[in-house]
């Protein structure tokens, strides 16, 4: 018998929390799983499910779908819809109470999985508490009345997730909010400024944009989402920039943010430009969720922006002490953490021994229109292999070809390793760039050529079969140098 009250302690009921609890009393392990209740959310609000399920990629989804209608409504007068038979006004606070709803559900569905994982002497219990690192093999439980719970473990898997952040250097940061609370805003804000340059800023743009709101978004550097492919990022800016009340603003930076009497919010950036605006959103970038955990107290490694480093098995630099998902150095995106979660109680409790795979991760980004994207981009493919064909298509989807005035174009882009044939990077700016991408990323795993594509045939008519269809070359580098003429 183990001296240890658990096999395993999860800290963290996010998605590669859940995944790896689940799994592990699947495979007949004692689990406990601890997790603290959201302080932004209706009282009876827990976060089963992390930011994902709470306030992260499924109800920002739903609102990502919601702000479509009114675009669509309009596109629809070119198919002979009447005008008059499509007003209706967007009621914000029944939207909200539907997506509550929808996360109430999904909630309780992650419960249920939960209740039903142990497997052949496995247990599993889930303690809602805050959960903090006494040593290796203790982790003590502060619950919500405030009392204390100390428990025993062979194992510590760490998966608190991350927070937004917002700059201490920011006079007036206590006017804004964050991602977390946008999904709780009593009112649609008429005008909106949106603070930062990566995915979850240019996302909300456009979902508060297509409910109605004066967007403006500014971002301190001169092109948005970086580490994306150059190509994808230009063409996104251009046709963001031809939606109505859209502002978007490159090298622009708030200082400092005040209130005033009417309520409206007066934002002067660090040039000396002034706006005026309902709402502040910041979406700046996110930290590891690592307070009260006991991270100085075991010594645990921890990377220059706070994520704790570990090793190819998720391990840290204690013994026994595992981490997984956004509060790591690794990749920031659900499927990675619930792929790190399942292979860690595997490689603990299982009998099959594998680590993740982080090569040729596809993602999405619900701007729009939507990017798809899996491999590298053109910046990467060039530097490492040198020899690089690119392959690139600009057009009009067929859904806006009945609308004259309609200005919304599709970018697609292949990228092809000249010494394999291999495609080595896909990329699309599209309407269903994600769904699209989803297939496609298969292909590149199973080492797909160009040919192979070539060989292929498109489903027709569709957008995706443009990725099949292109046929002469858009431009090559030779040694890595870019050449005027193919």
């Amino acid at each position: 018998m183990s001296k240890f009250m658990y096999d395993l302690i999860v800290i963290g009921g996010g998605s590669g929390g859940v995944r790896a609890a689940r799994i592990s009393a699947g495979h007949g392990a004692r689990v406990a799983l601890v997790e603290t209740s959201m302080k932004h959310g209706p009282p009876t609000y827990t976060a089963i499910g992390g930011t994902c399920v709470n306030v992260g990629c499924v109800p920002k989804k739903l609102f990502v779908y919601g702000s479509h209608f009114a675009h669509d409504a309009h596109l629809s007068e070119s198919y002979g819809w009447a005008k008059d038979k499509q007003q209706k006004a967007h009621e914000w606070k029944a939207m909200l109470a539907a997506k509550d709803k929808e996360i109430t559900r999904l909630n309780g569905a992650y419960g249920k999985i939960l209740a039903n994982a142990p497997k052949a002497g496995g247990s599993m219990q889930v303690i809602e508490g805050y959960g903090s690192l006494v040593d290796a093999n203790t982790v003590k439980v502060t619950l919500p009345d405030k009392s204390t719970q100390t428990l025993t473990t062979n194992n510590v898997i760490i998966s608190v997730g991350g927070w937004p952040r917002i700059p201490d250097s920011l006079v007036g940061k206590e006017h804004v909010i964050t991602s977390n609370e946008a999904f709780y805003l009593p009112e649609r804000p008429n005008r909106v400024l949106i603070v930062g340059g990566g995915y979850i800023a240019v996302e909300f743009a456009g979902i508060f944009n297509g409910f109605g709101s004066h967007v403006i978004q500014m971002y301190r550097g001169p092109l948005f989402l970086r580490g994306f492919d150059d190509s994808v990022r230009e063409f996104l800016l251009e046709e963001m920039r031809k939606r109505p009340n859209m502002d978007i603003r490159m090298n622009a930076n708030p200082k400092k943010i005040e209130k005033l009497p009417s309520g409206a919010l007066k934002v002067t950036t660090e040039t000396g430009d002034v706006v005026e605006v309902d709402c502040v959103m910041y979406a700046t970038g996110r930290s590891p969720k690592l307070e009260g955990l006991g991270v100085e107290k075991l010594g645990l490694k921890v990377g220059e922006k706070g994520q704790i480093v570990v090793d190819e098995w998720n391990r840290t630099n204690v013994p026994n002490v595992y981490a997984v998902g956004d509060c790591t150095e690794r990749v920031c995106l659900t499927p990675v953490a619930l792929r790190e979660g399942h292979l860690l109680a595997d490689a603990l409790f299982g009998d099959r021994k594998r680590t993740v795979d982080y090569d040729l991760i596809p993602s999405a980004v619900f701007s729009q229109p939507e990017i798809g994207t899996v491999g590298l981009t053109e910046a990467q493919a060039v530097a490492k292999y040198q020899n690089v064909t690119i392959f690139t298509a600009k057009f009009k989807a067929m859904k806006y070809t009945m609308d004259p005035d309609a200005k919304e174009r599709a970018l697609f882009k292949l990228i092809v390793d000249d010494a394999t044939d291999k495609v080595v990077g896909m990329h699309a700016v599209s309407d269903g760039a994600g769904e699209m991408i989803q297939g496609f990323a298969v292909a590149l795993k199973a080492g797909a050529t160009k040919q192979v594509f070539d060989d292929t045939i498109g489903i027709h008519p569709t957008s995706a079969e443009e990725f099949v269809t292109m046929r002469t070359p858009s431009y090559r580098y030779v040694n890595g140098v870019k050449q005027s003429q193919l």
